[in-house]
């Protein structure tokens, strides 16, 4: 499922690797499921950040260049949340 773009498997996979230590993996999958728009992926990236386990650089350069994603099926998917859409332009204005 999380490879077929099911951003909730995808959020439910980085929980499962952040339980098992592997916050590297965790983030990835959270990564991702953000920039399809699952809200709980995007406050798990902001914790990792508070929490010092993702760079202020890494936060924003992964993000930033995931304001539109490119799926399994070569679609391109814009996030419409608006959440989403608010960090995208706080990204691009503090370049």
């Amino acid at each position: 499922a999380a490879i077929g773009g099911h951003t909730t498997a995808r959020y439910n996979l980085g929980c499962q690797e952040e339980e098992n230590g592997r916050m590297d993996r965790a983030m990835k999958h959270w990564i991702i499921a953000a920039a399809l728009g699952h809200d709980g992926s995007l406050d798990a990236l902001k914790d990792s950040f508070k929490d010092g386990l993702l760079s202020k650089e890494d936060f924003y350069q992964n993000l930033s260049h995931r304001c539109f994603y490119e799926g399994g099926s070569s679609a391109v998917v814009q996030n419409t949340t608006y959440q989403r859409k608010n960090l995208c332009l706080q990204i691009r204005a503090s370049r």
